[in-house]
Order: C-alpha cells, then sequence, then structure tokens
C-alpha cells in the first residue's frame, strides 16, 4: 500500500498490514494520522510532517533522509527502515491500478509542464517567479514564519507568475492566480476555472505568461544585492528595541527609510539611495522593505531577521510584493500594505432635490427636538440597567432588623425546616422511594457519603473527581440536602448545581428528583434559558452556569445561597472558568458559603492548586470491562464477516483524518445490529450534518434501517428538551436503540443501557486566532480524557465494547486533555460580562484564570465592544452596553435588537436575531443541493440577504402552520421545523427581556414595534448597526464577484450563502455575522448595505486626510469622498441621529418616532434613494469565487 505526501509529492510510503503511518504537525494541537491505503491520500490540510511512527517507534523525517538522487518518488519499505530509490522496490511490491493510473497522468503532466516552465524561464530573464516543491518546503519548515496562505505549486508546476504568485490554495494545487488589470486567469487543477480573466489575461498561455512576466520584470527592475552586514546589524538594533540603522547604498543596499505613521519603519524605494533610517517619533516595532531583493534575496533578509529573533512576513506578490521585520507576531494579511484591495474609495452624491429635503428635515429640529437636551428622569428598571457598573451592590444581608423582627424569622425558618424534615421523612417510607434507595446504595458515591459530608462541613472548597457512573452528580447533591434538612436547617439551604449544558441540568433535576419520590418543582428543581420548573420550596437547583452568571449581576455575593456545586469542571467551558474566578474572589467576603467542584476526570490537581491546595475526594467508579477496538483491529476482526460490501471493505482501508466515512460509521453499526448481543449503540459524531447523513444511511440498512427492530435516536445540544428526553426511556423488547450524539454524551449524561460505543474520535471545536481575528470551527481530535469517557459509556450495565474509528497510533499522540475553551474563542461576551459585573480591568481579572487568555485576545474583544459603543475608550460600560450585558446573545445580535425596537423594525430583528443565535434552519441534502440553494435564493429575491432569506422563509412557516400545512412547507423548501419552533421560542424570549430593559411595552403590543417591517432599506439599516464592523468589499473581477475584508484580503463567500455565485450586485459592501476558516475562510450570513447606511449605521466618521473631502471609516479602509456640501449634510445628520440614539438608549422610554420625526424621516429618505453605487454586472458566472 502506498501512501503519497501532496505537499511533498517526491516521497512515497509503502504500508502493510500491521504498519501505522502517523504523520504528526509541529503543534501537538495539530496532530493528526493517516492508515495507509491503496489509493492517494490526500493530507495537504496538514502541517509540515515531523515524524513517521511505525512499528510502535518513531522516527522523523529530514531532509538528509531523502537521497539526492534523481528519483521522484522514493518507496519505504515496510520490513526496513530505510528509504530507497523507486528503481530499488522490494519484491513483491505491487502499485494498486489507480495508483499507477493516477502516477503516469502526473508524470506525464508534469513533464509538459516542466518544458513550459524552462521556456517561461528563459524568456522573462529575472527567474525569481517560479518556486518548486523543495523551495515551499524549506520555507515553510523554518522558525517564525507567520500563517501563509500563498500554497506553492510543486515542482515544475510554477506559481503562475508575477503578480499572480501562486494562489495554490485558491487557484487549485497547480494553479496560478491571475495578476495586473484586475481579475484571475489560471485554470491549474481544480482551480476556479479558466478563462482569461479580467482584462485580457491568458495565464493558461506559456507564450502570453513569458512576455507578461517578463514585462513585470522590466516594471520592477533588476533584483538588488543583499548588503547581509548592514542588513544584520539593523535586524539587531530593531530587535534590541533600537531605532533601524541605514545600511548604506553601496551596491543597492538597503537604501533610505522614513518613519511610516504606523511605528514603523519603511525602507527606501525601490532603487533609492543610500541614506540611512530615521527614527521619528517612538521606538518601531517593524520594518517594512519595499524593495526588490528577488526571490533568493527575500529569503535571505528572512534569515538574517530571525537570527536577530524577529518575525518575518511578506505580503502581496509580484510588483507589490512587500516583507515586513517585526518585533511582534505578524498577521497573514496587512490591508495597510495592500496597494491593490487595502483601501475602498467610494464618491457620495446626493441629488439637489433629495439635499434640499433632508435639509429642510433637519432645519426645524432643533425646536422639535434639541439633540443632547434633558430627557425626563428614566424609570426605576431602566436607572438601574444604566447605573454604573457596582452601583447596585451592597451588603449579601439587609440592614439588621429589630429584635422582635428577628425572633420571628427566626421561627418561622425553624417552622419550615421541620415541615421539610416531616415530608422528607414521610418520602423515605414509601415503596418507590425506598426501591430507589436500594439502587442508589449499590453506587460507589454512597459508600463514601460520611466522608463526602464531613469534607464539605469542614473545608470551603472541596474537589471531587469520579469516575463514570460513580454517582457523584446525582447523589452528592443529594447527600447534602438531606443531611441539611435531617439537621434542622432545611430551610436556610439553597444549594446551587451548575451543569454546562441545558439536558444536563434537565434530566439530572429529573433523576434526583424522581430518587426523592417527587415531582421537579418540589425541592429539587431546574433553571434554564427558556425554561424553569422551581417553587417555593425548592432547596437543590440545577442550572446552567449561565443562569448563575446571570444572577450574579442581580445578588454579587450570592445571599441566601449555601452551597455552590460546580459540575463537569473538566471540561473547561469559558463559563465555567469565568465562574471558578468570581467565586475565588467571593469566597473571601462569604466564609460561610460552601463550594464543591467536580470532575470526572483525573486533572483534579489543578483545580486543588487554584483554590489554594484546596482537599480532594476521589469516588471510584464501577463499570464492567470495556474492550477496545482500534482501527487496524477492527479490520482483523471484521474481515471474517462476508456481510460487508466491496465499498465498505474499500472505506475500511482507505481511512482518512480528514474526512469521517459516513458509510463506515453506518456499517459498524450494522454489524453490531446484525451479529451483536442485545444492548444499546451510542455512536459520537461532530455535530447535527453528521448526524443527519448517518440517520438517512442507517435508514437504508438491511437490519439498523427496520424501526420493529432498531429504534435510531439522534441527540444533539440544540434539540428541544422533550425530544432529548426519549434516550433515556428502555425500548421494547426485541428493539435495540441506537443514539447518535455529539460530544454532549461523553460526561453531562448517562444512559444506562449502552453496551456498544461508536467512537469516530473527534468533536467539533472552535479555535480563535487572535492574531488575524479569525475562528477556525473545524472537527479536531478529542483528548484522551474524552476517548477514556467515550469508552466509559459502554460498561454501565455489562461488559461492553468500543469501537475506535482510528488507529492506535492516534491515540497515543492524542492530547491528555483538551485546551481551555477561554483560550480558543473571540472574548466580547465574556468581556462585557466582566464590566456588568463591575469586576475592574479586563485584562487585570482575566490574568487570575487558571490558564489566562493571550492579551491581543482580550485586546481584540475589548476594541471590539468599543467600536460597537458598548465601551468606553477607558473601559468603561456605557449605557448601551449595560443594555447589551443584558441580553444573552453575541453584543453584536443584541444591539440589532435593540435597533430594531428603536426604529420599528423589531418582528423581524427578533427572527433574525433568534436565528443568528440559535442556527440557520435550511438544510441541505447532499442529493438535492442544488434544490435547496434554489429555494433559498427564492426567499431572498432580490435583496441579496440571508437574513431577509430566513425571515421571509420564517414567516411563511408561521403562515403554513396556521393552515395545518406546516411539513409540507418545510419538505418543499428544505427547512428544519424543530429549528423554526425554536426559532419561535426564542423570540419570545427576546421580547420578554427587551421589555425588562425597556425597550419593548407588552401593552403596546408587538406591530406596535414593527411599522417599518416592510421597510427593507430600514431593516437593511438596522443589520448593518448590528453586524458592525464586520464589512466586506464587493468588487468585480473578470467574470465574477470578489469579497475583501480588512483584515484578511480576499475571503470567500459560503457556498451556502444566496451571495454566493451572484450575477450582480447594486451595492459596494455588505455586512455578515460570521467569519470562519475551513478549507478557505468564508463569510456566512451576510446582507448587501448601501453606502448611506454605513455612514449612518456604521462606526465613527474620521475626517478625511488634509486636502480631502469626505469620511474615513474602519481606520481608512472605507473611504467616502463627497462635495462639501454634501458632506456638511451627511455630518450633520449623522450628528443628530447619534444625539437622538444616546438620548433613547440613556432613557428607553422615550419616543423616537415622536420626538425625533424629523431625523428619522430623513435618514430613511437618503437610505431609500436612487444610489450611485451599484456595480456592473459580472460577465456570466464564471467558476467559483
Amino acid at each position: 500500500m502506498i501512501i503519497r505526501c501532496i505537499r511533498f509529492p517526491n516521497i512515497l510510503f509503502k504500508h502493510s498490514s500491521k504498519v501505522v503511518f502517523a504523520l504528526l504537525s509541529r503543534s501537538a494541537r495539530h496532530t493528526s494520522a493517516l492508515l495507509a491505503s491503496p489509493r492517494f491520500c490526500s493530507v495537504d490540510s496538514l502541517f509540515p510532517f515531523q515524524t513517521v511512527a511505525f512499528a510502535g517507534s518513531v522516527r522523523p523525517i529530514s531532509r538528509k533522509n531523502v537521497p539526492s538522487t534523481g528519483a521522484r518518488e522514493i518507496v519505504h519499505d515496510a520490513e526496513s527502515p530505510a528509504f530507497v530509490p523507486r528503481a530499488e522496490k522490494p519484491s513483491g511490491f505491487r502499485e494498486s491500478r489507480a495508483f499507477r493510473e493516477s502516477r503516469e497522468s502526473r508524470e506525464s503532466k508534469e513533464s509538459r509542464e516542466s518544458k513550459e516552465s524552462r521556456e517561461s524561464k528563459e524568456s522573462r530573464g529575472y527567474g525569481e517567479s517560479l518556486h518548486g516543491a523543495e523551495t515551499s518546503a524549506r520555507a515553510m519548515m523554518r522558525r517564525g514564519r507567520g500563517p501563509n496562505r500563498q500554497r506553492r505549486g510543486g515542482r515544475g508546476s510554477g506559481r503562475g507568475g508575477g503578480s499572480g504568485g501562486g494562489e495554490g490554495g485558491r487557484g487549485g494545487e497547480e494553479g496560478g492566480r491571475g495578476g495586473g488589470g484586475g481579475g484571475r486567469g489560471g485554470g491549474g487543477r481544480s482551480g476556479r476555472g479558466g478563462g482569461g480573466g479580467g482584462g485580457e489575461q491568458r495565464w493558461w498561455d506559456p507564450a502570453w505568461r513569458a512576455q507578461r512576466l517578463a514585462a513585470m520584470g522590466r516594471e520592477r527592475g533588476p533584483a538588488k544585492q543583499v548588503d547581509g552586514a548592514a542588513w544584520a546589524a539593523r535586524f539587531r538594533k530593531l530587535a534590541a528595541g533600537g531605532g533601524a540603522v541605514g545600511s548604506g547604498a553601496a551596491g543597492g543596499g538597503a537604501g533610505g527609510s522614513g518613519a511610516s505613521g504606523n511605528g514603523a519603519v519603511e525602507s527606501g524605494s525601490m532603487g533609492s539611495g543610500a541614506a540611512g533610517a530615521q527614527q521619528v517619533g517612538s521606538l518601531p516595532e517593524e520594518i517594512v522593505i519595499r524593495e526588490n531583493y528577488g526571490r533568493e534575496g527575500t529569503e535571505q533578509l528572512q534569515v538574517l531577521a530571525e537570527q536577530a529573533g524577529l518575525y518575518f512576513q511578506t505580503y502581496g506578490k509580484g510588483t507589490g510584493t512587500v516583507a515586513v521585520a517585526s518585533r511582534v507576531p505578524l498577521p497573514s494579511y496587512r490591508a495597510d500594505l495592500d496597494d491593490r484591495h487595502g483601501r475602498s474609495e467610494r464618491q457620495i452624491t446626493v441629488s439637489s432635490d433629495l439635499h434640499q429635503h433632508v435639509s429642510n428635515l433637519l432645519a426645524p429640529s432643533s425646536s422639535s427636538f434639541a439633540p443632547g437636551a434633558p430627557t425626563p428622569a428614566p424609570p426605576a428598571a431602566s436607572a438601574a440597567a444604566g447605573a454604573a457598573p457596582g452601583a447596585q451592590r451592597g451588603a449579601s444581608v439587609a440592614a439588621t432588623p429589630s429584635q422582635f423582627a428577628a425572633s420571628a424569622a427566626a421561627n418561622a425558618l425553624r417552622i419550615q425546616s421541620e415541615a421539610l424534615r416531616a415530608e422528607q421523612n414521610r418520602r423515605k417510607s414509601s415503596p418507590a422511594v425506598q426501591a430507589m434507595m436500594a439502587q442508589r446504595q449499590r453506587l460507589p458515591a454512597f459508600k463514601q457519603r460520611e466522608e463526602l459530608l464531613r469534607a464539605v462541613q469542614q473545608s470551603q472548597v472541596l474537589v471531587v473527581s469520579g469516575e463514570t457512573g460513580c454517582g457523584k452528580t446525582t447523589q452528592l447533591p443529594q447527600f447534602i440536602l438531606e443531611s441539611e434538612i435531617d439537621a434542622g436547617r432545611g430551610a436556610q439551604t439553597m444549594i446551587i448545581c451548575t451543569q454546562p449544558r441545558r439536558i444536563s441540568a434537565t434530566s439530572v433535576a429529573g433523576r434526583v428528583a424522581a430518587e426523592r419520590g417527587e415531582e421537579v418543582g418540589g425541592s429539587v428543581g431546574y433553571q434554564i434559558r427558556m425554561e424553569s420548573r422551581r417553587g417555593p420550596n425548592t432547596r437543590l437547583l440545577f442550572c446552567t452556569t449561565g443562569v448563575l452568571l446571570r444572577r450574579l449581576v442581580q445578588e454579587p455575593d450570592l445571599a441566601g445561597v449555601s452551597h455552590v456545586m460546580v459540575d463537569e469542571i473538566h471540561e473547561r467551558g469559558m463559563n465555567e472558568d469565568f465562574l471558578l474566578i468570581i467565586l475565588r474572589d467571593l469566597l473571601p467576603r462569604r466564609p460561610d458559603l460552601r463550594l464543591v467542584l467536580m470532575s470526572a476526570t483525573i486533572n483534579a490537581e489543578l483545580f486543588s492548586e487554584y483554590f489554594n491546595k484546596a482537599p480532594m475526594a476521589h469516588i471510584p467508579g464501577f463499570t464492567h470491562p470495556v474492550q477496545q477496538l482500534f482501527l487496524e483491529h477492527d479490520l482483523d476482526v471484521w474481515s471474517h464477516y462476508s456481510a460487508f460490501s466491496r465499498p465498505t471493505q474499500e472505506s475500511l482501508n482507505t481511512w482518512s483524518p480528514d474526512k469521517l466515512d459516513i458509510d463506515l460509521v453506518a456499517s459498524v453499526v450494522e454489524h453490531i445490529c446484525r451479529n451483536e448481543a442485545e444492548g444499546a449503540v451510542l455512536v459520537f459524531l461532530t455535530g447535527w450534518d453528521e448526524i443527519s447523513k448517518l440517520l438517512e444511511a442507517l435508514k437504508g440498512m438491511p437490519v439498523a434501517g427496520q424501526p420493529s427492530k432498531v429504534l435510531l435516536l439522534p441527540l444533539h445540544g440544540s434539540m428541544p428538551t422533550i425530544h432529548q428526553k426519549e434516550i433515556f426511556n428502555r425500548p421494547p423488547p426485541g428493539v435495540r436503540k441506537v443514539v447518535l450524539a455529539t460530544n454532549i454524551a461523553e460526561t453531562s449524561i448517562t444512559i444506562d443501557d449502552v453496551v456498544y460505543v461508536v467512537d469516530c474520535g473527534k468533536a467539533k471545536e472552535t479555535s480563535y486566532d487572535a492574531l488575524n481575528k479569525l475562528a477556525c470551527l473545524l472537527p479536531s481530535w478529542v483528548s484522551k480524557a474524552s476517548a477514556h469517557q467515550r469508552r466509559g459509556r459502554a460498561g454501565r450495565v455489562q461488559p461492553g465494547v468500543c469501537f475506535h474509528l482510528y488507529p492506535k497510533v492516534v491515540y497515543d499522540s492524542l492530547l491528555e486533555f483538551q485546551l481551555p475553551e477561554i483560550l480558543r474563542t473571540p472574548l466580547q461576551e465574556l468581556c462585557l460580562q466582566i464590566k456588568h459585573l463591575g469586576l475592574g480591568h479586563v485584562q487585570s481579572f482575566l490574568s487570575k484564570a487558571m490558564q489566562p487568555p493571550e492579551p491581543l485576545a482580550v485586546q481584540n474583544a475589548v476594541q471590539l465592544l468599543e467600536t460597537i459603543g458598548a465601551l468606553t475608550p477607558d473601559e468603561q460600560l456605557t449605557s448601551l452596553g449595560c443594555h447589551l450585558a443584558a441580553l444573552p446573545v453575541e453584543p453584536r445580535i443584541g444591539k440589532m435588537l435593540i435597533f430594531g425596537a428603536i426604529f420599528n423594525c423589531l418582528a423581524p430583528a427578533l427572527t433574525i436575531a433568534a436565528s443568528l443565535a440559535y442556527r440557520d434552519p435550511f438544510v441541505l441534502p447532499l442529493d438535492k443541493k442544488e434544490m435547496a440553494d434554489a429555494a433559498k435564493k427564492e426567499f431572498a429575491k432580490e435583496s441579496r440577504s440571508d437574513h431577509i432569506a430566513l425571515l421571509n422563509a420564517f414567516e411563511g412557516w408561521r403562515a403554513a402552520k396556521m393552515q395545518r400545512q406546516e411539513r409540507d412547507y418545510c419538505w418543499d423548501n428544505f427547512l428544519s421545523a424543530p429549528v423554526l419552533q425554536m426559532v419561535a421560542d426564542m423570540r419570545g424570549q427576546f421580547l420578554l427581556l427587551l421589555s425588562d430593559i425597556g425597550f419593548y411595552d407588552p401593552r403596546a403590543g408587538l406591530n406596535e414595534y414593527s411599522k417599518l417591517a416592510s421597510d427593507q432599506e430600514m431593516l437593511s439599516a438596522v443589520i448593518c448597526a448590528g453586524l458592525y464592523p464586520s464589512v466586506a468589499q464587493i468588487r468585480r473581477q473578470g467574470k465574477r464577484f470578489v469579497f475583501f475584508t480588512k483584515d484578511d484580503g480576499r475571503v470567500e463567500m459560503h457556498p451556502s450563502s444566496v451571495n454566493a455565485f451572484c450575477p450582480s450586485f447594486s451595492r459596494p459592501c455588505l455586512v455578515y455575522n460570521e467569519k470562519v476558516k475551513t478549507s478557505d475562510i468564508f463569510l456566512r450570513d451576510s446582507t448587501m448595505v448601501s453606502d448611506f447606511a454605513l455612514l449612518m449605521f456604521g462606526g465613527n466618521l474620521e475626517p478625511a486626510p488634509a486636502g480631502r473631502t469626505g469620511f474615513d471609516m474602519l481606520g481608512g479602509y472605507l473611504h467616502f469622498s463627497a462635495s462639501a456640501q454634501t458632506a456638511k449634510l451627511v455630518q450633520d445628520l449623522r450628528q443628530q441621529l447619534d444625539s437622538l440614539l444616546r438620548d433613547k438608549i440613556e432613557n428607553p422610554s422615550l419616543d423616537v418616532h415622536a420626538q425625533g420625526e424629523r431625523v428619522v424621516a430623513a435618514v430613511r429618505s437618503l437610505l431609500s434613494s436612487p444610489h450611485a453605487d451599484s456595480l456592473p454586472p459580472a460577465e456570466g458566472r464564471g467558476g467559483r469565487h
């Protein structure tokens, strides 16, 4: 069997059935593995490989392992750890037909391209653009190189040439990016489509390409020679914190430089003289190099910079290439160094009639509404919401009452405690509770009951770890509750037990209530978002962590709470880590409060150290033995069964670490249902998409697809709780239960009858690149602790089996524990809550975390909150920030809700916000993707808006539901009815929250706040107000439209968007909700917006540079040119609008449409005016953007 490394195409590996090769990346976080197969395995998504593990040992890969022969392919003999040329293949080696055909095709193509490359190189005069695989590998393996999105082509394929520098990641592995004249040529393998691109480009034509490259070479001039000594000195000076040192110009040295405005020292322009760099102002952080040193010279500069301890990155390509050496890490893209796409300039024009109309509306506005004038005193609720952080803080106990009142209160508590004790004793004698008690006594936790209670009483903090099934989650809270009630302290007891997920809180509360012989809502209750079952006598409350955090806003000292129990702390969720910081600071103020931390894994020492060496208790678990089968074992086991079809056998042999093979998983489940003994099956998948696909695949299986024999149950955190509860019920006799779940089933819930576990080894996890302000949502390998938890699910009732669908060598390379969420997600919601709780400076507070996030991530979050108006520049919470903190959604979505209420677009804003906060209701079946895309675009009509598409889909669903045609409507339009129902429920919750902060009066009704719901321009402006500063430019490039953002340069529109593959756009910008990196950087959930929407509802308008009229936004990334008259009109209107909004937000009871009627009318007039900002239509659809 052969593995071919696509990134290093000159290396092959041979594999025997007993050998597993693990290709490990530099970082343990990106560890991956590859089981050999008789086909090509593309591992281009992996990092440069460092090790090959085989036969239980690990051997480094380095260039010196590769013989310097001319051999294109090298084979590794499984019996001998030596690399040998292909001509020396061991006997018995055989290529598969697919491999041979692919190799021959590749060699033929490489031969042709090599000839073309030589001709091109000879004709263009400067051979600096072609990068072979060896150069690419060498550059990528260097230390300190920032992320580089440009993937070089293989040997002989070239980079596409000059300014088109090798966009292999976008134009295909060997495709080029057409430069100059705007557009992409290329047409490499799996590229974006052939064709000339804009400007009559023909990069596919060798003769044209040679002429173009030669012209570009003449344009840029000859490459300069690097003065190594001068540059080394200059780099050392920068690294030491001093100014840059001039390198001299003899022989084309570093050239002169001047200080740029952003703390950078910029080297002299191309061909400039010997003037040394001069430092102006503060010490520079970087040196910007714009001279042409050619490829080899740039690489030499990189080596010198890295030797001095600097970071080095190149930006652009061809004649626009810029290199930067910096003392701080460098992002992948810099708009300030992108001369072509780094700045947008728009011309704003207003007709004379419109100008006069708006001026007339604004002229008398000072008399009817004086911006900034005193407003009526806010009502109590609003004043409280807008109060300074911490202003409402008080002692945890009210003022001392009179002696008589104190005696009466103590007597009432005594009577209540006696009643609780009598009721508990009465229930203990019932047969149902006694039967439950017999089950409880068999749990390992029950055997340590007295020891645990003594530890809780003697220590303010206790860390409890317990194996799966030990009973810590259900029993320890009960032990405390029973003990306190028996001691006559039931009325003074209030136990709050947090759970990371809603289903955990509801299911555990139900189990504990059943064991106590009562209904949920009595002494045991739960509280989650949009759902609560608790009563006046509730003494044990299970809730999500977010519920407790919101309670801390009103009760900073948790008055009346006797015990706090934080469960599943090993998962290291962001809310859990945040809560631990608050509780650690609270304990000195509440010496009577008891804190119990519960973990399912063995990292209890970490939490004990965090709480000053708090005592620990361990509860051993009781599970039956579980047999583990890894993929290489599975191959041997399953080879004995002839039931597997040929495609299934091929799936087993062609396993890839990059993609889950649904057919393989379905075949494993079918094998269990057909051949194994009775017992439920639990399958771990990464998300809803995989659950849906596997569900459909199983329905087509001979045994698993029979409802009379197999009960298929999906389990996902977004499902309604009423449906989630079905998984705990035992199926009828003769029916096997198969649960398809995410990692929610690892520790948060327990399904008692599971005997078989199928583990795909991955979970969907978000990582955050603070340097590039980019979130990456990708399935990633779980930790060993998670794999251990998954295996443990199989041994609850009898010996079980765990099928790991990955090799043993992958398991051995997994991290011990997952990274905390606080280190891998954006922090704006967390930072806003920190300010709302009055916890001080954000960076200082988060430095107290168990594992503090990097400062740049905190800085990004604070900067975003400042941009949207939630924080002042000195990090004080604004009135808007107070309101946003009260809404349990991402701050930008909360702002959209508030602006929707202000501008009478509340109903559509509720729907859009609920969908963004929850999930997209559109489904995309693989076999009907084109039909689903067409249905979604039909909902969008001509709006060019994903948000309006989902709004129209939701309104259609409500109408169909009233006519009892919901099912047909969802089926015909590819919509998920459960998701739409959840969106409807969340709309109701948002209305209650808006009512609490004063932006909605239920007595007036929703229609009163939705008078402008049909005004699409105003609705788009409200969306813009919420999603800013997530702005992307739309530009026509050849036969397609392309998109650019300030932080990333060119990005892609997600294929599921209605704005993907659009033939035309009438506006130059769009706003988007999410930017995610998977195979590329994709924008999701976008809406096209006008220039006036950005000017009125975007960020601050910055004055244009000297000598120009107009405005800048986003630090100059967006520039709006205008005549002096138009600029003044826009500025006056924006000032009055801002003043109106400021008064409204400080006093939500203010009627904007009454007090600022003319201002709102003027804004609507501008938004609905004919625009001169349309873009020309694309010349045909072409390929993908």
